[in-house]
């Protein structure tokens, strides 16, 4: 595995082109600030909307995404996954320059085969390992989030370089910038995210807040120790592992993680996750997804809709309303990113 750092990277490769960033969500505000404020020469490509406004307010350059495709010699396509395949098939493919480099924040689309460039487009990846607003915020304080670099396609000779100097230029080479491969980013992240990160981790929540509640205690002490207190944990881990976090610990704490933490995850637990992640390797997921979003995502809708009604989001509005300090300096501000 290689790892590359800022001086690694000849960052004139991307300040030397007009970048065109296509959506300006968590990612795609993240990414056209960050390369403007490293110098680059940014456009962002929107439909009008809050989007758009959002971007202007900014002090971007915003116009629709062919007219931003048009003047690109690097574009990165950072709308969500499922919008992707219509916006290069209508507006991108038909606009890009002969020669640009066709970038992406996630191989989704390439390796399920759902965006399938020519042969002469040149076509990478840099994915940075955390949301948009991370990347933002880690970018404003002079750091980094660590990026992933990979390569679809290269007939120009120097993606690879140019992959780079854009990673560069959002903070990725501060922190580190690994190669590997779109398959392999693709199956991990979408691993990581259904089975521990936010698929794992908010059952995990719920169920232990619900067996709380249900068994007589206090919605407010269960919000506490299944919710609010995951944060504490999870900042042990990530400055240190997990061997950090239990060193900061107590020792009651301790024997219970190692003696009753495998219960939970058991030997069933653990066939499941393979099991998931065969569906990812597969295609079984993409497909299923891609379904879902051509009957216009009707179980989405229905399992986001039981999630934002279940009881610890009611508990948790009132008690983050007695913690004020949540909301200073807070990752996510929906008014401008």
């Amino acid at each position: 595995m290689k790892i590359f750092y800022d001086n690694d990277a000849d960052v004139r490769s991307i300040l030397n082109k007009t970048v065109a960033i296509v959506g300006f969500g968590s990612q795609g505000h993240a990414h056209a600030l960050n390369l403007s404020e490293s110098g680059a020469t940014v456009v962002v490509g929107l439909r009008e909307g809050a989007s758009w406004k959002k971007a202007d307010a900014a002090g971007l350059k915003v116009m629709p995404v062919a007219d931003a495709v048009k003047q690109a010699d690097v574009v990165m396509l950072l709308a969500p996954d499922e919008a992707q395949p219509a916006l290069y098939r209508q507006a991108i493919a038909p606009s890009m320059k002969p020669g640009a480099y066709l970038a992406f924040g996630h191989g989704f689309n390439i390796h399920f085969g759902q965006i399938q460039p020519p042969a002469t487009v040149n076509v990478f990846m840099v994915a940075p390992k955390g949301p948009g607003h991370l990347v933002r915020s880690e970018y404003a304080r002079g750091s980094g989030v660590p990026c992933l670099l990979a390569v679809h396609q290269d007939p120009a000779g120097d993606t690879a370089r140019v992959g780079l100097a854009y990673a560069s230029a959002i903070g990725g080479g501060r922190a580190g910038v690994i190669e590997t491969s779109f398959r392999e980013e693709t199956e991990t992240d979408l691993f990581g995210e259904q089975v521990v990160l936010c698929g794992g981790l908010t059952a995990l929540i719920q169920a232990g807040y619900d067996t709380l509640v249900e068994a007589g205690y206090s919605p407010e002490m269960a919000y506490f120790e299944c919710l609010h207190e995951v944060k504490l944990i999870v900042d042990l881990i990530y400055q240190g592992g997990i061997t950090n976090m239990r060193y900061s610990i107590s020792t009651t704490a301790k024997y219970g993680d190692v003696t009753r933490g495998p219960r939970i995850i058991t030997d069933k637990t653990r066939q499941t996750m393979k099991h998931i992640l065969g569906e990812i390797q597969s295609g079984t997921f993409a497909r299923e997804w891609v379904l879902e979003n051509q009957a216009n995502r009707p179980v989405y809708q229905a399992l986001l809709q039981r999630g934002a009604a279940h009881p610890i989001e009611r508990i948790g509005k009132t008690l983050r309303g007695m913690m004020p300090w949540l909301q200073q300096d807070k990752l996510v501000d929906r008014d401008k990113n």
